[in-house]
């Protein structure tokens, strides 16, 4: 029969080992992102924009949870341990137009680099649009037919 010491060596070393080969698969399944957050127009990093991180199921819906870190003075944040597989990525900053794009993560270490665009203008109801097409193409139409004749009767 064999000491009970020698098993019990035995069952921690195998379950050791097992620990291993599961703490270097999950490190073979997660990357480590970099991102860089510049402005569009010239090229200077945007400094406390917010990158929030979601997870995105195979129907293509956003997954539950999410991680969100803040840009550096240089536009730059980093997070390692992200798993393998589809990512929804959104950056909003004070003066930006929120962005917003899926990524595949499929390598250990992946660069994303974000151009913020300034925001466009609103369009209001309220304003004077003349210079649309859409309504210069409205009003050729209304030239085109003659106006209703003031004296005909109503049918």
């Amino acid at each position: 029969m064999k000491p009970p010491g020698l098993r019990l060596a035995a069952m921690i070393t195998i379950m050791f080992g097992l620990a291993c080969v599961q703490s270097v698969r999950a490190q073979e399944d997660t990357a480590k992102l970099s991102f860089l957050v510049i402005r569009d127009y010239s090229g200077k990093p945007v400094r406390n924009a917010s990158v929030v991180m979601h997870p995105v199921k195979k129907n293509g819906k956003q997954g539950r949870g999410g991680f969100e870190l803040k840009t550096d003075a240089d536009g730059k944040a980093s997070f390692e341990g992200v798993p393998y597989g589809p990512l929804r990525v959104q950056v909003l900053a004070d003066g930006f137009q929120t962005f917003g794009d899926d990524y595949d993560i499929e390598r250990p270490a992946v660069e994303i680099t974000i151009k913020m665009k300034r925001p466009s203008g609103q369009y209001s109801v309220y304003e004077d649009h003349s210079n649309d097409k859409d309504k210069d193409k409205d009003k050729k139409d209304e030239k085109k037919q003659p106006p209703p004749d003031p004296n005909a009767k109503p049918q």
